[in-house]
């Protein structure tokens, strides 16, 4: 079945054209290279997978419960909406938001993917080119998996939210080399992760956890990445330049905090959209939901060296200035350890299941005789 098929509501046309902006970079210096950079890009070639074979896509997955969503996350629970609603109504709102969720992950990660390239074309230095290479190739293995994960499990997808294409408009269109790593690796990544990890940890369903972990595990080599390139080049830059790039994190911040209410699945459920935004704003979950998103942004942001008083002040407004101490090498650590322990765990099983098998054939070789 066509993608187009699929879509609740259709999206703007079948191709989104980004005007692009900024010159093509090419380095002849091919002998020496920041060892950091290096590194990451030896360990970006290590880490390259297979995502119809790492991931076990024979897995059930309900579509009208693909992530095990309790009742009370849900925006209309509690509601006048909710206490008209039959179970089938339910199982409808639940598909639809795990669809809306999913399907900004997949744009996401074609964005990702398209910035991770222009960072190939534009960044001056050869050891940042060689990284964005490996990652360019992550993003498209993580927006074919959500996309196989939308067609194959849920069967609904939802249109890019208008937020997150304006903030990938800006990233795109903006002539200076640092900007798809500031707007894609620390913000949009970065929110990224922070979701992912929600989803990853409070998700029963084995299949959409396997998902992320093993998505979770390259992202957070991406946002090695950009802190180590942003961070030597920042330490660069004038006043002004960095008040300018603070600029552009708290407007995109701003767009990233609002594009997570699902008024478009409220819409969808004869909701207006006045009242669905209240209804979002109000509901306790989001508000969590919102200050959990920002705990890896606002550690990278500080750590980079973005941290006017303009900018802390903003946090300061979000509710999530506190944030800027939490430890970021800590959670990309045990966002790498998590998948490493499913993938233990699923070769243990397999393994298990091989020898019993064999142990059952001797067994019944041996009554035969």
């Amino acid at each position: 079945m066509s993608t187009h098929d699929l879509y609740v509501n259709a999206p703007a046309g079948p191709v989104w054209q980004v005007p692009a902006t900024g010159a093509a970079r090419f380095s002849w210096d091919y002998d020496d290279g920041r060892e950091r950079l290096l590194a990451l890009y030896r360990k970006g070639k290590d880490k390259q997978w297979d995502g119809a074979t790492r991931i076990d896509w024979d897995l059930e997955v309900d579509p009208y419960d693909p992530l095990g969503t309790p009742d009370e996350v849900l925006n209309l629970y509690g509601t006048r909406h909710w206490a008209k609603m039959t179970e089938k109504d339910k199982g409808d709102l639940r598909r639809h938001y795990s669809s809306w969720q999913f399907s900004q992950f997949l744009h996401g990660e074609q964005g990702a993917m398209i910035c991770a390239a222009r960072i190939v074309e534009c960044v001056p230095d050869l050891d940042a080119k060689f990284y964005s290479a490996t990652q360019t190739m992550d993003e498209a293995r993580h927006a074919e998996i959500y996309g196989r994960f939308l067609h194959e499990k849920i069967g609904m997808l939802y249109p890019i939210n208008d937020d997150l294409q304006g903030l990938l408009d800006d990233t795109l269109r903006d002539s200076r080399w640092d900007m798809p790593y500031l707007g894609m690796q620390v913000l949009i990544e970065g929110l990224a992760l922070a979701a992912f990890g929600m989803i990853r940890d409070t998700t029963d369903k084995p299949l959409p956890k396997q998902i992320l972990a093993y998505v979770m595990q390259d992202e957070a080599r991406h946002v090695a990445f950009g802190r180590m390139a942003l961070r030597d080049y920042y330490r660069q830059l004038s006043d002004a330049e960095l008040r300018e790039r603070e600029e552009f994190v708290i407007e995109g911040c701003h767009l990233m905090r609002d594009r997570l209410r699902g008024v478009e699945v409220l819409e969808n459920f004869g909701i207006p959209r006045k009242e669905a935004e209240q209804l979002s704003e109000q509901s306790e979950f989001l508000q969590l939901f919102r200050k959990l998103l920002f705990s890896r942004i606002v550690p990278c942001v500080k750590d980079i060296g973005l941290w006017g008083e303009r900018l802390q002040k903003a946090y300061l407004d979000m509710g999530v200035f506190d944030l800027g101490d939490s430890n970021l090498d800590l959670l990309m650590t045990q966002d790498e350890e998590i998948a490493e322990r499913l993938d233990a765990q699923r070769f243990a099983a397999e393994e298990h299941a091989r020898v019993t098998e064999v142990a059952d054939a001797i067994a019944e070789g041996a009554a035969g005789e």
